[in-house]
């Protein structure tokens, strides 16, 4: 059955190849991103294009996740053309490297206005009409950054770790009516966030540290060595999981995907202990009918 999607951050990278596969396996794809008429005018046009060749259903919308009427006006349109929403794909996001202490406040609620509220008001938006289907699926993409501390990394990755605890959330309290919350997990991959990255903003606090500070460059150069790698995977693989996730079996699709095969042998012992630990928390809080048994026993 043909879905109707919604994807944020769609102008670039995961957001922007998985419109493309969606629409191209026939599902009807709503594209947002910020500022459709100036820095973003040409994805816009670009994808335009393609759907206008291709005949393809997708759209492309203006959506900034840091404003809230902004999306709210987008579901709205996007449920007044199609009637209802069935997947959302929660993708927009921005990253940093830098000493923790060098960022400001400021900065961290930057990341976050993206990274972690942004999600909350996008999911706001959408989830009264999932709630009066009984159905729906929302995709958060997250990082294995939100599983792992990374030194040097601590906005965005802290950020990720507060979306994994958000997206489990939802799931608990989303189950009665019918609607799931997943995860996505990738690794280092070519996209464009790498040419966006936040550095911390107080340079005093960076030379206040000395060559002490020095491990924020190797971290650096480790995710810049691999994505400059001549055979770096792009955007395709956390794409094609996003396409999976969409049209497999509702009973079994996982609740964290962790996408590129060595993140998977760090990360699946780890995940599936968490997703042990979901049932003992439901059954502990006395709402053990929220937890996923069905699908923690399949897994076994």
């Amino acid at each position: 059955m043909n879905k109707i999607v919604l994807i944020t951050g769609a102008s670039t990278g995961f957001g922007r190849d998985a419109a493309e596969r969606l629409a191209r396996r026939g599902h009807h794809v709503v594209a947002t991103m910020r500022d459709i008429a100036g820095r973003n005018q040409e994805p816009r046009q670009e994808l335009e294009r393609i759907a206008s060749k291709e005949n393809l259903s997708l759209r492309v919308l203006e959506m900034d996740v840091t404003n809230e009427s902004s999306v709210e006006n987008a579901v709205a349109a996007a449920v007044e053309q199609y009637g209802r929403l069935d997947v959302v794909i929660n993708n927009a996001g921005i990253a940093g490297f830098g000493i923790t202490e060098a960022y400001t406040p400021e900065q961290f609620h930057q990341i976050f206005d993206v990274n972690l509220y942004g999600v909350v008001r996008v999911n706001r938006a959408v989830l009264p009409y999932m709630r009066q289907q009984r159905s729906g699926l929302l995709i958060h993409v997250s990082s294995a950054a939100g599983r792992i501390t990374v030194p040097s990394a601590a906005p965005y990755g802290s950020s990720k770790f507060a979306l994994e605890a958000l997206a489990d959330a939802y799931r608990f309290e989303l189950k009665p009516f019918g609607i799931d919350s997943v995860l996505v997990e990738p690794g280092i991959y070519r996209t464009e966030i790498f040419d966006k990255l936040m550095t911390p903003s107080d340079q005093q606090r960076v030379a206040d540290y000395g060559s002490n500070g020095e491990f924020a460059s190797r971290v650096l150069s480790v995710f810049h060595g691999a994505i400059n790698s001549p055979d770096a995977p792009g955007s395709e693989e956390v794409a094609e999981a996003l396409v999976t996730l969409i049209e497999m079996d509702p009973a079994a699709r996982p609740f964290r995907t962790v996408v590129s095969a060595p993140l998977q042998q760090l990360l699946d012992p780890y995940n599936k202990t968490a997703d042990e630990l979901r049932t003992v928390a439901a059954q502990m809080f006395n709402v053990p009918e929220l937890a996923d048994t069905k699908k923690a026993a399949a897994a076994e």
